[in-house]
Formats: C-alpha cells, structure tokens, sequence
C-alpha cells in the first residue's frame, strides 16, 4: 500500500484533460499549463500530464503527485 497522496487525479496523469490547472496541496501554487513553469522552463501550453518526470513544485519542491485538479 502507498503512502503517497495521489491528488485528485489519483496518479494518473492520464485522466487530466490538457488544459487542467492543478494546485499543489502543500504550498497553493497553481500549475497552469496556460503559462507553463518559468522555473523548470516549461514552456506555455505543455500540459500537466506532459511535464518531464523530475518535475517537482517550483515553490515548495512538492512531488507532482501533491497537486490536485482546480475545479474552478
């Protein structure tokens, strides 16, 4: 059994749609594949599901498996 907390989208990245904002549950910072990442130099438009596996949250250094799908 995994202890990781999966997010809203439970791992799989699969599931999210292209233009999903996700936010992480640590720290709030909102991923927006609108704007991309200016940290990890993520260029706009790339996708959540698309970031490179070392990705982590630019502000708190959070796992991507700590973000969750924004439903507003």
């Amino acid at each position: 059994m995994s202890t990781r907390f999966e997010g809203s989208y439970l791992g799989n990245a699969a599931r999210l749609a292209d233009d999903a904002v996700l936010e992480c549950k640590i720290c709030w910072h909102r991923y927006d594949p609108a704007v991309g990442d200016e940290v990890w130099q993520i260029l706009a438009g790339t996708p959540f599901a698309a970031l490179p596996a070392h990705w982590r949250c630019p502000q708190c250094d959070g796992d991507r498996e700590q973000f969750m799908v924004v439903d507003d």
